[in-house]
């Protein structure tokens, strides 16, 4: 295990890059601690997938240096990094049982087999795989064939990092659930140090201790999942964090005078900075309908079981609240409030109040 630190990291797939627009990973600093548990979030082509190619050394960046314990490997190939890495699809080989999946990666590495046995069976306690140990792999179900390919990751206990890339897209959606509650239970007995790519929120809000979300090949914010829900740092975690996303309205600014369409509107905490284009950030879980505030006609009611989402249009701006259930329907005119102590302002997309006191 590893404590791990991107320093001063970029990466361009041009062969001159001239401006920041070349660069597919923007400038990073990030350190990450040894045995944590960490997910990098993102849509497709946020630059995910290259930060974890440069850190298991299948790319070399165009600039920075990557640091395990201090010492700089950005130059050594993945084989002599010590890592461990585990994919989208299933690497095992069928023909092999189970047990010689697991023992795989030891016996590559001349481990003598009583301590192979006594870790193959403690991995295979872990999974939960005890009764198939003996079973060739092309008989195993999708599931229990991505067990195996974790397992292979986490077999060897003297690996620098365990990244998990996008581990659960093949599998059915009713058996995610139970991978990623496996995996977190894995984590918290191992202790290793693990990176888990992923563009589902889900899945890295249930694993991750820290998530670190990116947009454009750039960190826009590294924090809890707490943190990220309660705070958005910027208004594309707001978005991309939650079901629903934070509502995000124009608004015009003027010293700590905040108003949209007219209306005053309370925020957190003192506005700071100048400038950029002013949006209101609040999540529909902090939006209440109410006697006054916001003027808005329902145009979407959503009952999904112990809430309601309601969509409503203020002049021409959607703005989404969840609400207990009520019988508000379709065409009703309402006021919306907002909470303010978690009602934002951002500047050019970044958040521009002092938090709440």
């Amino acid at each position: 295990m590893a404590k791990i630190t991107l320093d001063g990291l970029r990466h361009s797939y041009l062969p001159n890059p001239s401006g920041p627009a070349d660069y597919a990973l923007k400038e990073i600093n990030l350190d990450w601690q040894d045995g944590g548990a960490y997910a990098l979030l993102g849509p497709s082509g946020c630059g995910k997938s290259t930060l974890l190619n440069i850190i298991s050394g299948l790319l070399t960046p165009s600039d920075g240096r990557i640091l395990f314990d201090g010492t700089d490997v950005t130059r050594l190939p993945p084989n002599q990094r010590n890592i461990a890495q585990v994919f989208q699809f299933p690497v095992i080989y069928d023909t092999m049982t189970v047990r010689d999946n697991l023992a795989f990666p030891l016996r590559n590495r001349g481990v003598d087999e009583a301590r192979i046995a006594a870790r193959v069976a403690e991995i295979a306690t872990m999974l939960e795989v005890e009764p198939m140990l003996d079973t060739r792999a092309a008989h195993l179900s999708p599931d229990n064939k991505q067990k195996i390919s974790m397992g292979r990751g986490l077999v060897r206990d003297d690996v620098n990092v365990v990244m998990f890339d996008e581990p659960l897209t093949v599998i059915d959606p009713h058996l995610k659930w139970k991978l990623r509650s496996k995996l977190k239970e894995l984590h918290q007995r191992v202790r290793a140090t693990m990176i888990y790519v992923t563009h589902d929120q889900t899945e890295a809000l249930t694993f991750a201790d820290q998530v670190v979300v990116m947009q454009e090949g750039e960190i826009v914010q590294i924090g809890t999942p707490v943190e990220l829900f309660e705070r958005p740092q910027h208004t594309f975690v707001g978005h991309f964090i939650g079901s629903p996303g934070m509502n995000i309205l124009p608004a015009e600014a003027d010293g700590q005078r905040v108003r949209f369409q007219g209306h005053d509107i309370a925020l957190e905490g003192a506005v700071t900075g100048s400038g950029g284009t002013a949006q209101v950030g609040v999540r529909p879980e902090f939006v209440t309908l109410a006697d006054t505030g916001v003027p808005a006609r329902v145009r979407k009611v959503s009952d999904v079981g112990r809430h309601a989402v309601i969509e409503a249009m203020a002049g021409d701006t959607p703005i989404k609240a969840v609400v207990d259930r009520t019988d508000v329907t379709q065409g009703s005119e309402v006021h919306l409030a907002f909470r303010p102590d978690q009602t934002r302002l951002y500047r050019d997309g970044w958040i521009a109040t002092e938090a709440a006191t």
